[in-house]
């Protein structure tokens, strides 16, 4: 399905969000303006809005996942680089700011991302022409990253949420990489990579659940979700177009989920194994807030294509990951 292009703002002049799916970059998220029956007052807002910033670096030796997460009263952020010649996870990163201290999340998919603690500092910014450059430095784990501008529309995808009130979403195509990983064990050449982001910002519900999975090349991608948001982001990047996916399905044995997943779209238009190859995990319960974060790397296999009537393209050893959260925030 052809996507109609990306609107500049998300509301309308009623103040209705533009519910959707789309091609291309928008401008400011500012869901201030939202008329009935999605507004909500001021603090409402303040503890539901949730946005995050989430970059992926991927060669054939390491790969490695960046986030940084605003999630209204406080923030979040993770790093963890893994060798793929030897399974092993070199590092991971992971702090929580201050209470009123909040790392930064722009807001919008093309601005500037920060977050710094005593244990370490991420920058996520802008560079121009669609593309990025991105700093981490902490225990075990230093990277120097820069990548774009994509060779595909970016998705857009705004969508109403249960329990909350409108969520939207910008997701990439891979984009060229280039710089270097240091780890405690050794340096990662990043050029010749794949680098893609996930950029979100939406008022949602208090506790919120999905699978994902994602995986780029320079030619062929996809982002897949089940749970909160429904089918909304499920899209295939290939030959330079955005696709709209139907439903997705996700298989799995969760008692041991580095078993292989079978995920597939109701469409017809994507079937894929996903064989884990290790895995970045955090389970914490506080006071106020939980989580149960589970997010394999390994590599794809199998099938996609564009329209039911044409050929389907094999997808072979494409590296990228999975993911099952659950969050109480």
């Amino acid at each position: 399905m052809s996507l109609p292009p990306a609107p500049a703002r998300l509301l309308g002049a009623d103040g209705q969000p533009l519910l959707g799916r789309y091609a291309g970059q928008t401008g400011q998220i500012d869901w201030t303006g939202l008329a009935p029956p999605f507004a909500h007052g001021a603090l409402w807002r303040r503890l539901h809005h949730k946005r995050w910033h989430y970059v992926a670096l991927c060669t054939e030796r390491v790969f490695c996942g960046v986030a940084i997460v605003d999630l209204g009263w406080t923030s979040t952020a993770f790093a963890y680089a893994f060798d793929r010649n030897d399974g092993d996870m070199l590092a991971n990163f992971s702090a929580d700011g201050r209470l009123g201290r909040r790392g930064r999340v722009a807001d919008h998919s093309g601005g500037a991302s920060y977050f710094a603690s005593a244990k370490g500092r991420i920058a996520l910014e802008p560079s121009g022409a669609g593309s990025f450059s991105l700093s981490v430095a902490c225990d075990h784990l230093e990277i120097d990253a820069a990548f774009g501008p994509p060779n595909a529309p970016l998705l857009l995808a705004v969508g109403a949420v249960a329990g909350g009130a409108v969520h939207s979403t910008q997701k990439s195509s891979g984009m060229p990489l280039t710089g270097e990983v240091r780890t405690w064990r050794e340096e990662y050449d990043l050029a010749g990579g794949v680098a893609s982001f996930d950029y979100s910002n939406g008022l949602l519900a208090r506790n919120t659940a999905w699978r994902w999975a994602s995986a780029h090349t320079l030619d062929m991608g996809f982002n897949l979700q089940a749970g909160y948001f429904g089918a909304n982001e499920n899209a295939l990047w290939l030959d330079g177009q955005v696709h709209a996916l139907a439903p997705a399905r996700f298989l799995y044995d969760a008692k041991d989920p580095l078993s292989t997943w079978h995920i597939f779209t109701e469409d017809d238009l994507l079937e894929l194994h996903f064989t884990p190859e290790g895995a970045r995990r955090d389970n914490r319960k506080k006071l106020v807030a939980a989580t149960r974060f589970l997010q394999p790397v390994g590599a794809f296999t199998g099938w996609v294509r564009g329209t039911p009537d044409e050929p389907k393209r094999i997808v072979t050893q494409m590296m990228g990951v999975t993911e099952d959260h659950r969050s109480r925030w």
